[in-house]
């Protein structure tokens, strides 16, 4: 069975955790175990967010003032870099006898595309809500409610086009585990003369993950995260998992936008288009999810 792997950035720094290497480290290692386990009976190809990385490194960035802030897309880069790096390593170390490599992945969207105007992604550290209206002031951020704290939202337009895609699927064809499309990969648009450019935004890990694994014609998608399933009325004492689900269900109930949302929206994109499952729940129920032991489970049927 061919498995694309979401990794949530919250996954990799989850809630409250201290965004430091040492912390992200031992998350990572915990993804690579899971990875390895799926591995060993799966064809995988790995993604995974950014959103707590970028924000981190956007910070840093505009920390040091004698040089304007490196832009979203070269932060994403960067991102896709250091994640890819620490996913190689571990994943080596797990599977010494496979071959990893990371692909820095661009991915295309519209310049036109409202979600410019309409910034919901968030990254990031987690504020408080006079931290963030500060910040906001300051720096001209938007900053929005993510559970019960705020944190910066940028532009999340949606992804049409993986520009590495072919390079993806000779990896793939080789047997080689691929780590791409990191952060949601890099925001690039076409120009009017038919060349690249970067854009300042975050495309969603998860659509761009129901893209890959359409694009890779793959049988599951997991996406991976802090949630061990998707919840109706979510944070209310009402609140009910879904264990088992089809997309048409999933059309009675809203979801947050910026987190659950977009997962939901992906594991019915690619349910919908291949007939494939997706699942969705903790990092370490990766294998029990995709046996239908845990977490979310969406199907066609």
């Amino acid at each position: 069975m061919q498995v694309v792997i979401a990794l949530g950035g919250n996954a990799l720094l989850q809630r409250g955790q201290p965004l430091e290497a040492e912390v992200q480290l031992r998350n990572i290692t915990i993804a690579a175990k899971a990875i390895a386990e799926l591995a060993a009976a799966h064809k995988v190809v790995v993604t995974h967010g950014n959103g707590p990385q970028v924000g981190l490194l956007a910070l840093q960035a505009a920390a040091y003032n004698r040089v304007q802030p490196y832009p979203l897309d070269v932060l994403n880069a960067e991102t896709e870099g250091m994640i890819g790096y620490l996913l190689e390593q571990q994943l080596y170390n797990h599977l010494p006898e496979s071959q990893v490599v990371t692909v820095l992945t661009q991915v295309e969207v519209d310049a036109k595309d409202p979600a410019f105007e309409r910034p919901t992604k968030p990254i990031g550290p987690l504020y408080s809500q006079d931290e963030a209206e500060q910040l906001a002031a300051e720096k001209g951020w938007t900053v929005a409610l993510d559970g019960n704290a705020y944190r910066r939202v940028v532009p999340s337009p949606t992804p049409l086009r993986i520009i590495e895609l072919p390079t993806i699927q000779l990896l793939v064809q080789g047997g080689v585990i691929v780590v791409c499309v990191g952060g949601g990969g890099i925001p690039v648009v076409k120009t009017s003369t038919g060349k690249l450019s970067g854009v300042e935004a975050v495309i969603d890990k998860d659509l761009a993950a129901a893209l890959l694994a359409i694009e890779l014609k793959a049988d599951a998608l997991l996406l991976l995260t802090d949630i061990d399933a998707v919840y109706t009325e979510w944070d209310s004492p009402k609140a009910q998992p879904l264990h088992q689900v089809t997309p048409q269900q999933l059309k009675n109930y809203t979801f947050a936008p910026g987190s659950m949302a977009p997962k939901v929206a992906a594991a019915c994109k690619f349910v919908n288009t291949t007939g494939g499952v997706a699942g969705i729940g903790r990092l370490e129920d990766a294998g029990r999810i995709l046996a239908g032991g845990a977490g979310t489970m969406v199907t066609h049927s």
